[in-house]
């Protein structure tokens, strides 16, 4: 276990650095700059604001002192917000985008899964083909589809909801309902078809001919390695929902890391790029490596090498 570990943070550390240099010269090479603006700035005060910043300097020497700096996690003040650090930025975002898609992966797994479960044991029965049919609707409908349809109905036509911002428990419920949906088909279909191809094994066969009841059959014996694609899934999952809530926070004014993403973009912040992205990459792959252990736990079979 702990060789299997060491392996695996050691691999981190030359796909972070990959990852960072391509996003650095991706954001470099875009056109724009951070200090553009619909006024004119004056050359030299134009030419202090790179000064400051060291954008003045060949872009390898920046490349060299970013990389230099991010290795220790700092990232530098925020170009469109000099007075606020990029790590406060990112720790600050991160704690909405984590509670928005906790809550949205949270919603998915407790209706996906039986959702799924029950989909396979009445395989071929209008169950089955109910819950399938709504997967699929769930998969089809973009977030940024379902999320004003929401708005329209549920807040400004029968005003249950706050159409936006972040502000009590009730904010959150169209945000995580427009982010679980597409995550709850993905999961029902998971666990479908997971269940289908435990049902079908010989040590489902011999339980259910000692005359257990199909109840035991199912939850004790078949949902454990049954659920073992959803596993599997839940690690890439979690961090898609967290960041991949881009569209959502933009929808809601969700003030989470998603919208942090988008406004660096179109303000050309290098820094707040750069430190979200590389953010993003080492949560997803921790978060693989979790799945990975866990994967261990509930298959026996499964080995760590």
């Amino acid at each position: 276990m702990l060789t299997f570990l060491v392996r695996r943070v050691l691999l981190i550390v030359p796909t972070l650095l990959v990852i960072g240099t391509l996003t650095f010269f991706m954001v470099r090479l875009a056109p724009g700059g951070p200090f553009l603006s619909e006024k004119e700035i004056p050359k030299a005060a134009l030419e202090q604001l790179n000064r400051n910043y060291g954008l003045d300097q060949p872009l390898f020497t920046q490349y060299v002192r970013f990389i230099s700096h991010a290795a220790m996690g700092d990232f530098g003040p925020s170009y469109k917000y000099p007075q606020r650090q990029v790590r406060d930025i990112i720790v600050e975002g991160f704690k909405v985008s984590a509670e928005l898609g906790g809550w949205a992966l949270l919603l998915a797994t407790l209706l996906g899964v039986p959702i799924g479960v029950i989909a396979a044991v009445q395989q071929n029965k209008a169950a089955d083909h109910v819950a399938m049919t709504v997967a699929l609707a769930g998969v089809s409908v973009p977030s940024f589809v379902l999320g004003p349809l929401l708005v329209l109905t549920l807040s400004l036509g029968l005003y249950w909801f706050p159409p936006a911002l972040w502000t009590g428990p009730s904010s959150r419920v169209l945000p995580v309902l427009t982010l679980s949906v597409a995550y709850v088909a993905y999961i029902a279909r998971l666990t479908r078809a997971g269940m289908l191809e435990v049902l079908r094994q010989d040590f489902i066969r011999t339980a259910r001919a000692k005359g257990l009841p199909e109840r035991a059959v199912v939850v004790r014996h078949a949902m454990r390695l049954g659920v073992l694609p959803v596993v599997s899934y839940l690690g890439p999952a979690a961090a898609r929902i967290i960041m991949g809530s881009i569209v959502v926070e933009q929808i809601f004014a969700v003030p989470g890391l998603g919208r942090h993403l988008v406004n660096g973009a179109f303000n050309r912040d290098y820094t707040l790029v750069l430190g979200i992205v590389l953010f993003y990459a080492t949560f997803l792959m921790l978060l693989n490596l979790l799945v990975d252990f866990l994967y261990t736990r509930l298959d026996p079979r499964v080995e760590l090498s």
